[in-house]
């Protein structure tokens, strides 16, 4: 079986993080969104992987290269134009061959991984396999229609959906996908659809069977969706001292302190990630919050946010909470009355806060 990545959107709800950085490589407790990815395809034994990209080729490939440091093969498959999912795999035909492969969008997170979907479609029998989720709010999703392990129908965001059970963006298929794809028409935004797409395999007397997601699950396509799955990886994270905290700091709850990352007079709250080359000055660090390599924060306050790499947040009278900030950042003191900031804060700039 082969692995398929799909990374080609543009990430427009992400903005203006996704100005300077594809949504994929934003991290989520220290390590970027797809790394989680490739991790799950290692758990079932998929090393062989496409990654559909578009015109942020020359962002992605550089910094995932081939594969072999995972003793893995990666091929870049360009879409040219992002006309949806459905299209994004017939781009894949060449690649896939005649093989099944394991589709997965690039911005997903799973707290199980993909062993409970390969199992099901392991029992054997079947043309693809879709993995569900139950939902409160169904309507903002595909649902899907089952009948035992069988999927009879498939309806994109119904106004009046037939249950709670949502299409969250991984499947396996066989070839015979191909043909379906190329028998739908664009929907009404001009995209080929996933969900016509599995519609048509179950017209055409394919088999079409499902696997219910027991765990976690986010999407990390929006600012909240980020920090929310921030939480969900930090609430399983075991706490390992190997920087330098001093006798006046206090650390309480699981807390992850790099190697040749440094501590001082401060309070830690966890769960909270620390990466190397990080210093924490002065300054309440608290639970759910990841600080990326080389930040500094000195005299300031932060909590359930996420910080990326080599970013300053100095003198902030106001704790920073619920935040997204990128790389290079700076962010320091100016005149006004201490209030709660929440912000997404992109690549290389300089805000000042009260």
């Amino acid at each position: 079986m082969k692995g398929l990545i799909l990374c080609a959107g543009k990430g427009t709800r992400m903005r203006p993080i996704t100005y300077s950085l594809p949504k994929q490589l934003i991290p989520v407790a220290n390590k970027p969104v797809i790394h989680y990815a490739f991790e799950a395809f290692a758990g079932v034994g998929i090393k062989e992987l496409g990654i559909v990209v578009s015109d942020n080729r020359g962002d992605i490939e550089p910094l995932l290269g081939d594969g072999a440091d995972r003793g893995m093969k990666f091929t870049y498959i360009d879409q040219p134009e992002t006309k949806g999912i459905a299209h994004a795999v017939l781009c894949a035909e060449d690649f896939v061959g005649d093989d099944t492969f394991l589709l997965y969008l690039g911005d997903n997170l799973l707290q199980k991984g993909l062993t409970g979907l390969v199992d099901a479609y392991g029992r054997g029998g079947q043309d693809a396999a879709i993995m569900l989720k139950e939902v409160p709010e169904p309507q903002h999703f595909g649902v899907a229609e089952v009948k035992g392990p069988q999927i009879v129908s498939i309806e994109e965001k119904p106004r009046k959906p037939k249950s709670n059970l949502a299409v969250i963006g991984v499947y396996i298929f066989n070839p015979k996908v191909f043909k379906a794809a190329k028998s739908i028409e664009p929907s009404a935004r001009g995209e080929l659809e996933i969900t016509d797409t599995i519609s048509q395999l179950i017209r055409m007397g394919c088999e079409v069977t499902h696997h219910i997601v027991d765990g976690w699950w986010k999407d990390t396509g929006r600012k909240s969706d980020m920090i929310e799955a921030n939480r969900a990886i930090l609430d399983d994270v075991k706490g390992e001292i190997r920087g330098r905290v001093d006798e006046a700091s206090s650390l309480a709850g699981e807390i992850v302190v790099a190697r040749g990352a440094r501590v001082v007079r401060s309070r830690i709250s966890g769960p909270v990630v620390i990466a190397r080359g990080a210093e924490i000055v002065d300054s309440y660090v608290g639970p759910y919050t990841s600080i990326d390599t080389n930040v500094i924060i000195e005299n300031s306050e932060i909590e359930n946010s996420i910080v990326m790499n080599s970013t300053t947040i100095s003198g902030v009278s106001a704790r920073i909470e619920s935040s997204l900030i990128g790389s290079n950042v700076v962010i320091e003191k100016s005149k006004g009355r201490p209030r709660v900031v929440d912000m997404v804060v992109g690549d290389r700039c300089r805000l000042a806060l009260p």
